[in-house]
């Protein structure tokens, strides 16, 4: 298929490129690749532009391979709770009735492609897992463009290499994702959001509540904007009377009232040109980096340990990166900064010490020995 020459608009991080190919099958794809390779091009994976920021600038690039052509869903086999999508298809647009794909974006425009390559899921991970957990399958086309495939279309399979688990959070460095099959589940008939603000000392308190009453809970979740109180908001799911149920005793432990989901549900904290950071922790510290986060202001998901801070202003950020990343630490987890502006990039280690560096170099350099996707994207250069 052509190229297209790039245009102003088709970039990644501030990194100009010089061509644009957007396959619309995986067959494409591979003559995209092959050629790529055979001229020694550096490629990026473009599928809703929603994370282009994240991460470094490539140290070179050359081919933006665009996704939006890879569209729809290829199979939904309703009886066995399975679906195939393609890539380039918007997690908004998917629609599979009285089943869904439970994946929740906090990005809007964001595919399914560049979800499972970053690996990211929203408040629902607590019960329906991460990408990583609900994908069984995954047709990629690696640097070289052959195509691979791992998985199947049930749940158990356990033949070949599992290149879903390497690709998931992989940010585009292993090659392109062009099907993928998930696990689904059936959509709820009944849900209740139970809230209540408090003052940072007292979150521990009512995350205790909550996991003591045993309410099975799809989602706890916390938002404190910068100085302020932490709003704890707890969401159930699935029969009417069950939810009912299951709501009046969280409305009694938490002394909180049921509602709508809250404005802030799923997005993350911070505004577009910010300094946006992704904090992990054991379940027992939630409440302690939650506390320690009164200048930047942090949202997430306490029942999982995986939170999110903002840093307003550049002059400020390395110090606040630092801080957060201290007690990330101290809180038995870690902290990456997901997207900055480019000052801030150059003035912090984006990704922080990473265990298992060098075996995810050996990983790279099996995958894409030339170093042509995403170069330098990745953590350590990689």
């Amino acid at each position: 298929m052509d190229w297209e020459p790039a245009t102003a608009d088709d970039q990644v991080a501030g990194v100009p490129a010089r061509f644009v190919a957007a396959p619309a099958s995986t067959a494409e794809a591979a003559e995209v690749l092959r050629a790529a390779a055979a001229q020694d091009l550096a490629v990026v994976v473009r599928g809703g532009g929603t994370k282009l920021d994240w991460g470094m600038p490539p140290r070179r690039l050359d081919l933006i391979v665009d996704t939006h052509r890879l569209t729809g869903v290829v199979e939904h086999a309703a009886g066995d709770l399975i679906t195939v999508v393609r890539a380039g298809t918007p997690l908004s647009e998917l629609d599979f009735g009285s089943q869904q794909l439970a994946l929740d974006s906090p990005l809007p425009g964001a595919t399914i492609g560049g979800s499972v390559a970053a690996n990211v899921s929203g408040p629902r991970r607590m019960l329906y897992g991460t990408a990583r957990d609900l994908l069984i399958g995954i047709t990629v086309v690696r640097p070289d463009g052959t195509v691979a495939r791992s998985g199947g279309k049930v749940v158990k399979n356990v033949a070949g290499y599992d290149l879903g688990k390497l690709f998931t959070g992989s940010h585009g460095t292993l090659g392109l994702i062009t099907e993928c099959a998930f696990r689904l589940h059936p959509v709820p008939p009944a849900r209740a959001v139970v809230t209540r603000t408090v003052p940072a000392a007292g979150v521990g308190a009512l995350l205790t509540a909550v996991r003591e009453e045993q309410v099975v809970p799809s989602a706890v979740e916390v938002d404190r904007p910068p100085g302020g109180e932490v709003t704890v908001a707890v969401l159930v799911e699935g029969t009417a009377e069950g939810v009912r149920d299951r709501a009046a005793r969280l409305e009694k432990v938490l002394g909180g009232h049921s509602g709508d989901l809250p404005s802030w549900w799923g997005a993350y904290p911070w505004q577009p040109g910010g300094t946006g950071l992704k904090l992990t922790a054991a379940l027992s510290k939630v409440p302690d980096l939650v506390g320690a986060a009164a200048e930047t202001g942090i949202r997430g998901s306490a029942g999982t340990g995986v939170l999110y801070a903002s840093v307003a202003s550049s002059e400020d950020a390395p110090r606040l990166v630092e801080r957060l990343r201290a007690e990330a630490v101290r809180a038995g987890g870690h902290a990456v900064v997901l997207t900055a502006p480019a000052e801030v990039r150059e003035a912090v280690d984006v990704w922080g010490p990473v265990p298992g560096l060098e075996l995810m170099r050996r990983v790279k350099d099996q995958f894409d020995p030339g170093h042509h996707f995403a170069p330098g994207r990745f953590v350590g250069g990689i």
